[in-house]
């Protein structure tokens, strides 16, 4: 079919369709004898048969989610009952363990984890009651195929040439779930045999675990939930219509090319010259850099006609404009495109961004200049199609709640514009709704280190398992590591000094270390937290957490360069209390239901008030955003006692919160903090809190410029046991130390 904007639909649909039903019937049938079944199959209608019986007689059920191979792997254990509704109790991402972003190998480590977890809260291997994959790799197999034949004969290279392919999703990977996962997950439980596994539709998987949890789920009303990622099984965009714990399918695309994900994802990494994954927030980032005006930004036009946009909300991809398509990665641009872009940056050319993005003179280089305006091209046209989807959906369904899923929900900026664009105005034009706007939920995991997760939610629901409580926060990663685990990493690492501070379990002594943290961070101290299970999802959240005053203007400039070792356009996110969140940003009414609880993840960016330019400069973006954090006091009373004390001490009841990582994905183990704190030329030291609430301070005891072995971090802590400490009637059970470090 041709349009104004282009072609689009496959050049062979009939020979893609019919290659897709060939390949799905031997795909089938060949995973079964190995174990991977499909949720139509006989064994997938036996397990859920059984798992409706038990939760009928009012019995337990545990159902094990897992991302066997692919990017983000990982295994999620949920707990469904009639009395409980549905329970997430751990997600562990085999990224925090393997050290290795967006992992991509059978996730070994974290099923390791998973039985020790397993073994504390005395479940064992033969209480699972059923095995669910976080995609239908039989079906995604199939779908890979169709979109060769799709192509033909443009597309024969991709089939074998490596250079072509996803490197995140290769067709050796799926291969690899489907014929051999059910036998490593069986050994690697310590059954005596394969563990069956069932392949759950991934955009599904996206929308159950984001709906059931989110604060809309006990409505009454509908509440849309929109899926949207680079692809799913069998296609990159799924709508749903939820209601009282029930999902119907209410629209989906067929064909993974159209797919907005897929847009920003190879034109992030092919322009701004990360690895793919882990482009597109550096991209988002450097868009606040460039011209964000769709009249006068010099790519917007040229850019924007690589999508059209349907009468019924459909996005399609321009397949005379766009080429990954028909050749991946081998030759993804047209020479279109390449005329307007410029050649894209080969994968093995990744992870050399300053040759692409050199912002150290932003005004003045015209190359840098041009750079970022072409981010800044792509986020409007992401907008428009975000847009063009959602206000369709809106319309079509009356509904004014939305949860958002799939990988383009960490777009936090987008998700911002999309509570301003749906708003009061757009209501009452369109749908005759007086004070009605868009509400707006995103989980905290809403990429694919979230679908393990999904799996088993998706498989619960569909069994009759009521909706359990929504959720408040995200600490599901692993076990809180014990006191003598932190004792034992201090002792494994080399040139790592240990204080220890006392018992946060008591709530005065909680308070009184927390203002110790708030205390060393006021006056310039770069610190890390390390507390209980670690965050899922991709962001930090307060216990795996670098911390740092939001006051000082030169904060960013430190962490970026001498603790991050990133680009200078990274922003840096401000975690706050409610209090201190509505005093210095503009929280959207959008995202105010279940008290904000859409701002605990950081997946939500607001504008900072005029009065915040001055005070807290460090965490305000280029654009006059920020991409907050609201802790709550209940499920981190630390984190919300040490903001607080920031309010105290700083006049601001609000820090920079960045990763605890350094050049990894987020630290896990005590030994992995440690590591970062090591490799940190300015990280002053960690706070750790070990299960038992024990607190330690650690520093890396070495002089060798810029480090001066903790002396600094020490003359802090010994300052504020004259002042405070002695005061308060508190010793800490390391004063011996200070004195020591103290004396003449």
């Amino acid at each position: 079919m041709s349009h104004a904007y282009g072609t689009h639909g496959p050049a062979n649909p009939r020979l893609g369709n019919l290659a897709r039903r060939v390949a799905l019937g031997v795909y089938r049938f060949l995973a079964a004898k190995k174990g991977f079944h499909q949720e139509d199959s006989a064994h997938g209608r036996e397990r859920a048969e059984s798992v409706r019986r038990k939760l009928e007689r009012g019995e337990t059920v545990y159902l094990l989610g897992i991302g066997a191979g692919g990017h983000d792997s990982g295994i999620a254990l949920v707990r469904a009952s009639k009395e409980q509704g549905i329970e997430l109790l751990l997600n562990n991402e085999e990224e925090r363990f393997s050290g290795q972003k967006s992992c991509t190998e059978f996730p070994e480590q974290s099923i390791a984890q998973l039985r020790v977890q397993m073994e504390r809260l005395g479940i064992g291997p033969t209480d699972v009651d059923a095995g669910l994959a976080s995609w239908d790799y039989v079906t995604l197999a199939a779908t890979g195929v169709k979109a060769f034949a799709d192509e033909l004969p443009g597309s024969f290279r991709t089939a074998y040439d490596p250079a072509a392919q996803d490197p995140t999703m290769t067709p050796d990977m799926v291969h690899a779930v489907m014929f051999e996962a059910p036998r490593r997950l069986g050994k690697s439980l310590g059954l005596a045999g394969d563990l069956p596994i069932i392949g759950m539709r991934h955009h599904d998987n996206h929308a159950a675990f984001a709906y059931a949890t989110s604060p809309f789920a006990q409505h009454d009303e509908p509440v849309m939930v929109a899926v949207i990622d680079g692809s799913g099984d069998d296609g990159a965009l799924s709508l749903y219509v939820a209601r009282q714990g029930r999902m119907e399918l209410h629209g989906k695309n067929s064909d993974p090319a159209d797919s907005l994900g897929t847009l920003y994802s190879l034109i992030s990494s092919t322009q701004g010259g990360w690895k793919i994954l882990q482009s597109e927030g550096r991209y988002m980032g450097a868009a606040a850099w460039g011209n964000g005006n769709r009249l006068t930004n010099p790519y917007y036009a040229q850019l924007r006609q690589l999508l059209y946009f349907g009468p019924r909300g459909e996005i399609l991809l321009n397949r005379s404009l766009a080429n990954w398509h028909r050749k991946g990665f081998l030759e993804p641009y047209s020479q279109e495109l390449i005329d307007l872009l410029g050649p894209p940056i080969p994968p093995d050319k990744w992870w050399n961004p300053d040759a692409v993005l050199n912002v150290d003179d932003i005004e003045h280089s015209e190359i840098t200049q041009d750079r970022v305006d072409k981010a800044a091209a792509l986020q409007l046209v992401f907008e428009d199609g975000l847009f063009h989807m959602i206000g369709h959906f809106i319309r079509e369904t009356g509904s004014s709640r939305l949860v958002l899923a799939g990988g383009c929900a960490l777009n936090c900026v987008a998700n911002m514009r999309l509570l301003d664009h749906f708003d009061e105005a757009f209501f009452a034009r369109y749908l005759d709704q007086e004070k009605t706007r868009l509400h707006l939920w995103v989980p905290p995991t809403p990429g694919d280190s979230g679908v393990t997760m999904g799996a088993a939610f998706n498989f619960a629901l569909a069994q009759g398992a009521p909706i359990g409580k929504p959720l408040a926060h995200a600490f599901y990663c692993g076990a809180a590591p014990s006191s003598d685990d932190v004792r034992a990493a201090a002792a494994s690492v080399p040139d790592i000094g240990l204080l220890p501070l006392g018992d946060t379990s008591d709530r005065t002594t909680c308070n009184l270390l927390a203002d110790l943290l708030a205390y060393i961070v006021a006056r310039g101290g770069v610190m890390g937290l390390f507390q209980g299970p670690a965050e899922t999802g991709p962001r930090a959240l307060g216990h795996r957490s670098i911390l740092a005053t939001p006051c000082n203007p030169k904060t960013l400039e430190v962490l970026n360069a001498m603790v991050k070792y990133r680009e200078k356009i990274r922003p840096l996110a401000p975690m706050a209390t409610l209090k201190g969140a509505q005093r210095w940003f503009e929280l959207s009414d959008g995202a105010s239901d279940a008290s904000y609880n859409a701002y605990r993840y950081m997946i939500l960016t607001a504008r900072a008030r005029p009065e915040a330019y001055p005070v807290i400069p460090a965490v305000i973006h280029k654009d006059g955003t920020a991409r907050v954090q609201i802790v709550d006091e209940e499920q981190d009373p630390f984190t919300f006692a040490y903001l607080e004390s920031m309010g105290r001490r700083a006049g601001v009841e609000v820090s920079v919160n960045t990763s605890l990582n350094v050049a990894s994905p987020i630290v896990q183990t005590p030994v992995q903090a440690l590591e970062a704190l090591r490799r940190s030329k300015a990280m002053d030291g960690i706070v750790m809190l070990g299960a038992d609430g024990q607190a330690f301070l650690v520093w890396h005891a070495v002089k060798v410029q810029p480090k001066d072995g903790g002396q600094r971090l020490l003359d802090w802590v010994a300052s504020w046991q004259a002042e405070v400490g002695t005061r308060a009637g508190i010793h800490l059970p390391g004063a011996q130390m200070l004195q020591e470090h103290h004396a003449p």
